[in-house]
């Protein structure tokens, strides 16, 4: 990867992106992009769900891509990896909810902060933490675009985890066994946490 875009979605707020660009080029080494226009998510809505499909807004993102002007080009840009962030609820159909789905080894990755509000659970308002939760779980999606499966090193930022006690539990960092792996190409195919 030689660059990450982050792209708002719907309500995504601005200045959670900007603290997550920083946390990102920390991590990853690369330029962080902030993009300034939003992706509406209507379209993505299930009225009986009251979420909306992550796995959808995968394959819009990456269609959108494919399609631009770049996919013709003999010479296309280095690698980009997009990560849409979006503070509403995400689903997969065989899953309740997700924070996060990524094309495993592709350039595309969605992540929703919703559930990283400590208000959903009846606790006090903790910014630090929800940054800390939606930062891991980016760092996560973007392992899986270079390739990393789940781990089983439960501090390790590739650990799987289904709830934010897990989350908290891990660490934003990568274990040694796959900060080596994060080059080496996989097929692509979507993981979520």
């Amino acid at each position: 990867m030689n660059a990450i875009e982050l792209q708002p979605l719907a309500d995504a707020e601005t200045d959670l992106l900007q603290v997550l660009s920083t946390a990102l080029q920390d991590t990853f080494h690369v330029p962080v992009l902030v993009r300034t226009d939003s992706l509406p998510l209507a379209q993505f809505y299930d009225s009986q769900r009251g979420q909306y499909n992550s796995t959808d807004i995968l394959h819009f993102i990456d269609a959108s891509r494919r399609s631009s002007p770049y996919t013709d080009n003999p010479h296309p840009p280095k690698k980009v990896s997009v990560v849409a962030i979006t503070g509403m609820d995400l689903f997969m159909p065989i899953l309740t909810y997700v924070f996060g789905e990524a094309v495993l080894g592709g350039d595309v990755a969605v992540v929703s902060y919703h559930r990283f509000r400590n208000e959903l659970y009846g606790l006090p308002s903790n910014r630090r933490l929800l940054l800390e939760r939606l930062c891991k779980v980016v760092i996560h999606e973007l392992g899986h675009t270079l390739g990393l499966v789940h781990c089983s090193f439960q501090h390790c930022v590739m650990h799987a985890a289904s709830y934010v006690e897990e989350l908290d539990l891990k660490s934003a960092s990568f274990c040694s066994v796959c900060y080596k792996m994060v080059n080496h190409p996989i097929h692509s195919q979507t993981r979520s946490e």
